[in-house]
């Protein structure tokens, strides 16, 4: 099974849960008390946030894809599969760091070039700094226009 359909599954459940926990909400709110409306109306907030939240994890999901669907046709996207790595999977941390050097040099020489901050945010992912990646991968999108 693919990352899309995981998401998309995950995505359904949690849609399940966010109506039920609204119908909950609206169930408190209509219960005729003071307590019960306030409470009903602070559940309330839970099932508007995580749609929220949900939605814009799918749309950086689908202008991620975009971008790394625009550099696999041109070929550009970068192949890290040689790179050595741990018993664990993840990629050895002198790799890695030497990896995140030259993608970032990239960086510097073309700081407004999406394809290298791209592959930065993919060096980031490597070196196991995700705040970073996703910082470096929204930079990619807003220059890139997915």
């Amino acid at each position: 099974m693919n990352a899309r359909r995981v998401a998309y599954i995950l995505t359904a459940v949690l849609a399940v849960y966010l109506v039920l926990l609204a119908e909950r909400a609206y169930t408190l709110v209509t219960s005729g008390t003071a307590v019960g409306a306030v409470l009903g109306l602070a559940i309330l907030i839970l099932p508007i946030l995580g749609a929220w939240m949900v939605l814009a994890e799918l749309r950086f999901g689908s202008r991620t894809e975009t971008l790394a669907r625009r550099l696999d046709e041109a070929g550009e996207l970068p192949d890290v599969s040689d790179l050595p790595r741990r018993p664990s999977g993840r990629v050895e941390r002198d790799a890695a760091d030497a990896w995140f050097a030259e993608r970032k040099a990239e960086v510097d020489a073309a700081p407004e070039d999406w394809r290298g901050w791209f592959k930065l945010a993919q060096a980031y992912d490597l070196a196991g700094d995700r705040r970073r990646a996703r910082e470096a991968m929204r930079k990619a999108i807003e220059l890139g226009n997915a």
